[in-house]
């Protein structure tokens, strides 16, 4: 009675105490309240108690519907029969509601049933069971009717804390069972007040997708229910999931698929295709269309390979899901891109020709569909542009609409690409160009409403890769019009997108070279017009740049004007520091072009620019500046370096500004987005100067190993890989980097000597065991034989189990690297030298990389965890499953069974005598199910592997 008051008190407090604090904590209490015992007893009195209020009614069943989903197995092994009748007598008292509480409750039994086998029930299962309460209870009919509807719907909930063998023998245990339950329903059709109840019901039970012959489906009195009420106003929600429901059946393979389900399609289909013309109905509810438009799309997306034989049946379908496209409503319109797209990829790849057998068949019969189809996709073309065009009040749409509209484009950009692929980029082209001369003439060719115009230029955009390079009647039209539009922002916008997205198609024009500067003047006016438009001709200047790069070699005098008047602000530009790097990138891409001579003279004027701003700002007091006012000039250097591939030019360059890097360096070790942005800068440097940067790598590495001792910045490990990459492998400089690693990770060891201090240093984590993989595969010969090898191992143990996603993968990469160290590094001394370090730490490791699997990790690092755990049984094959045994053991019986840990162990074992490791992964998958399949499992499982203690001493077996 105490627990009870205060489970009053509390949500009364919830609900209605003014305080948000007060109201936090009341809510902290029933949370931690629902995980104890005691929540049992209190949550099932209180709603056989009839002073209850609806609040408490809604905390209770949710309590006990979570009790008996998640903590099943804290109940004593004889709690079943009490707890079925107690839930039962609860589903008969509130049979009538709230509905709330009715679900709830129903929800409880159906997870009760996944917990205990059928045999408990009685004859026949929980089906049987169910039949006969409602046969010795009629009046409580309808609370039933909501358990017989939730069954199936629980075998896939995956918070049940079944253990996986049980929940599958629950599936079939209910697919048995289910004529029993059509008879029921059934019976119940029969109560007109509750056919919407029945057919939801009916739904739920498709949806097990068991193989009940079509044949038998389509004169079953079920499905004519959910087909005559199709035509009821308004349309009933029950009847269109049943039929929905129906649909998917028949194409599922565990129905024996289409050929066998072909007597219940016929009677379906027609019934569908009958509903066309509600379509067009202007007097339908809208809720009533989008369910039509459903039952379309769902018969499109599940008989999708039979539509695409062409057959007239077939069109009859395409033709009607033209129709759905066609509505007005975007939500109803595109519930069938998925099937424009599903048949575009069946009519063009070759698996679906394949039992053709010769390919002059295969190509004649692709040739022979894509042809019968043609119409379908030009007719969608015309369909969906119209969709993209911004609504007369765009500039009053608020953040979320334009963002939606803007997914609207998106969308539709696929559905083009599609039709593109069907009818050919050219063919797409010539129609979505007479839609923009359509446009043009209806607003006398002066762009007064500029929105149908830029509209099909975004489709025009959208389909840019599937025009050919050759294309010589519409893209020479196209681009002469960009010349002749108002200066309108989204207009424009659009026009520097389609300028870049067209780049290869400028290069291979025969008049490329007349063209470019009327283009190119055009990205200007795109710079000045709004910051969105600047944004957009910056990243067309650098695909121009790029693919046009040998005809703007003469150039670039002009487009370092260009740059120079952008970066600076000049000339009313409104290029964004971030946007700018597009140009630097572009010019880069031409500098590449240019001869030697010319290049490093052009990179020369190029790191000028970029360097100025940074030697005014070492005049000044470098530690009082804003990192922004830095990092935007030495992320121009990264660009330039990264993409003028002239290794001497760029080695020339860094040796040329090493000293304004040196000062930056010395004075801001400790501002982590300064380092950032120079450690990419040297980064790229070193990437593509290789050897020609000797001369600036040894004050390199020395102040990286200074101030990585200082300030532990992750940007120096992360320098230090590319180091590593280039320089690994090279003998002078083999001190060099043996001075390097051991300093960095000597450091990095003393740094994260527990998980709390890899948790706290989570990207230290990440690039120093990225660092040690780079030196496993570069510098094998200067790693493994280090002192330094040993407690880098001994630290990635430590830090196996940190939360955080990519240290995580890095730290487990390290360890599998190790493990497979003979693939890339066929040296005995070295074998020997990785053995000596592992084996002494194999049970350890095996112990907590099965404590990973088995909750210490999210389930999403399970592929990752398990690889590993692969890799050290190949390496180390019985011994390896010596350690798993040991570590299994660890484990209560009462979280993990024998039957469980010997599957597990044989598929190891298995796989250290060389079986297919996809027969380990099922296992694994398995085992990590059970241990995680509640709380209080995995906290039992958690503490008996202690994957945070490296000396755990395993009990003798």
């Amino acid at each position: 009675m105490e627990h009870q008051n205060a489970v009053k008190e509390a949500l009364n407090a919830l609900y209605h105490h003014p305080d948000d604090t007060v109201r936090a904590q009341a809510d902290q209490w029933l949370q931690n309240f629902q995980g104890t015992l005691d929540a049992w007893q209190v949550a099932d009195n209180l709603l056989h108690d009839s002073s209850s209020n609806m609040e408490t009614l809604i905390f209770c069943s949710q309590t006990l519907r979570s009790k008996v989903q998640r903590d099943f197995e804290e109940l004593p092994p004889g709690a079943f029969q009490k707890l079925r009748e107690s839930l039962t007598t609860l589903l008969k008292k509130f049979h009538k509601g709230p509905p709330k509480v009715r679900t709830q409750i129903s929800i409880a039994v159906a997870a009760l049933a996944v917990h205990v086998p059928a045999a408990d029930w009685g004859d026949g299962g929980i089906v049987s069971w169910l039949r006969d309460e409602m046969n010795l209870h009629p009046e409580y009919v309808p609370g039933f009717l909501e358990l017989l509807a939730v069954l199936p719907e629980e075998t896939f909930n995956y918070k049940i804390a079944a253990r996986p063998d049980r929940r599958r023998q629950f599936e079939k245990e209910l697919t048995s069972q289910m004529e029993a339950a059509l008879s029921i329903l059934t019976a119940c059709l029969n109560i007109i007040e509750l056919k919407e109840q029945v057919l939801q019901a009916f739904a739920s039970w498709l949806h097990l997708r068991h193989g009940i012959p079509g044949a038998v489906l389509a004169c079953h009195p079920l499905v004519h229910a959910a087909l005559s009420s199709l035509n009821c106003d308004p349309l009933s929600d029950a009847s269109v999931n049943v039929i929905s429901e129906l649909i998917h059946h028949t194409a599922s393979p565990s129905s024996g698929g289409i050929s066998a389900q072909t007597p219940l399609i016929q009677v379906i289909v027609p019934q569908i295709l009958s509903l066309k013309a509600h379509l067009r109905d202007s007097s339908k509810d809208e809720e009533d269309v989008k369910s039509i438009g459903r039952l379309f799309a769902d018969v499109g997306d599940s008989y999708v390979e039979l539509i695409a034989t062409g057959s007239d049946e077939s069109m009859v379908i395409v033709h009607a899901l033209l129709e759905v496209t066609s509505h007005p409503e975007f939500d109803i319109a595109s519930m069938t891109f998925n099937f424009w797209h599903s048949l575009q990829l069946t009519l063009t790849k070759r698996d679906s020709y394949v039992s053709l057998g010769s390919e002059a068949s295969i190509e004649a019969e692709r040739n022979r569909r894509q042809h019968i189809f043609r119409s379908a996709y030009e007719s969608l073309v015309s369909l969906v542009g119209f969709r993209v065009q911004y609504p007369e009040d765009y500039q009053g749409l608020s953040y979320e609409d334009l963002k939606e509209f803007k997914q609207t484009r998106y969308a539709v950009a696929d559905v083009l690409i599609d039709a593109a692929l069907i009818l050919g980029g050219d063919t797409t082209l010539k129609i979505l160009y007479m839609k923009l001369l359509e446009a043009n003439a209806q607003t006398g060719n002066d762009f007064q409403d500029w929105r149908p115009a830029e509209a099909i230029l975004f489709c025009i955009w959208a389909i840019s890769n599937y025009v050919s390079v050759v294309e010589a009647e519409v893209m020479p039209q196209v681009m002469a019009l960009l010349q002749n539009l108002p200066q309108q922002a989204q207009l424009l916008q659009t026009a520097c997108l389609l300028v870049g997205a067209y780049s290869k198609w400028l290069n291979a024009a025969p008049a490329s070279v007349s063209i470019l500067p009327s283009i190119i003047r055009i990205l200007m006016s795109g710079m000045g017009t709004s910051e969105d438009c600047a944004a957009a001709a910056a990243l067309a200047f650098r695909h121009i740049c790029d693919d046009c790069r040998k005809n703007l070699c003469g150039y670039f005098e002009d487009l370092f004007t260009i740059y120079c008047m952008a970066i600076n602000g000049g000339g009313g530009y409104k290029v964004s520091a971030e946007d700018s790097l597009n140009l630097v990138e572009a010019l880069g891409m031409v500098v590449t072009e240019l001869p030697l001579d010319q290049a490093k003279s052009a990179l020369e004027k190029l790191c000028f620019s970029a360097a100025s701003p940074l030697e005014e700002a070492a005049k000044e007091d470098l530690d009082k500046k804003h990192a922004r006012e830095l990092t935007i000039h030495i992320d121009r250097f990264a660009f330039l370096f990264r993409y003028v591939n002239h290794p001497e030019a760029v080695a020339a360059q860094i040796d040329k500004h090493w000293a304004i890097f040196r000062v930056i360096f010395d004075a801001r070790p400790w501002d982590m987005r300064t380092m950032e942005s120079l450690c990419r800068a040297c980064k790229y440097a070193v990437r593509t100067s290789g050897r020609y940067i000797i001369n600036t790598i040894g004050e390199m590495l020395a102040k990286i190993q200074f101030h990585y001792q200082q300030h532990h910045q992750p940007c120096f490990l992360y320098l230090s890989s590319e180091v590593i990459k280039i320089f690994g492998s090279d003998p002078s400089c083999a001190d060099y980097l043996k001075n390097l690693i051991e300093t960095l990770f000597a450091h990095t060891t003393c740094l994260m000597t527990s998980i709390k201090e890899v948790t706290a240093r989570p990207d230290i984590a990440d690039d120093c065991f990225l660092l040690a993989s780079r030196c496993l595969r570069y510098c094998p010969h200067i790693f493994i034989p280090s002192p330094i090898f040993s407690p880098l191992v001994d630290c990635a143990m430590i830090g196996i189990t940190v939360q955080h996603r990519e240290a995580c993968h890095s730290i487990l990469t390290f360890l599998s690297d190790i493990f497979d160290l003979e693939k890339s590094v066929n040296e005995e001394q070295f074998v020997r030298i990785r053995d000596s370090v592992i084996i002494p730490r194999g049970a350890t490791i095996t112990r907590i990389l099965i404590a990973s699997l088995a909750g210490a990790l999210p389930s999403s690092r399970l592929d990752t965890v398990t690889y590993a755990l692969l890799a050290l049984t190949r390496t180390y094959g019985l011994q390896a499953v010596g350690w798993a045994k040991e570590s299994v053991s660890l484990i209560p019986r009462t979280a993990v069974t024998e039957t469980e840990s010997t599957k597990f162990l044989q598929a190891l074992s298995d796989v250290a005598y060389g079986a297919d490791v996809n027969s380990l992964i099922g296992h694994v998958e398995e085992l990590s199910d059970v241990c995680r399949r509640n709380r209080t499992v995995q906290e039992l499982v958690q503490a008996a592997l202690k994957p945070l203690e490296l000396n755990l001493v395993a009990p003798v077996s």
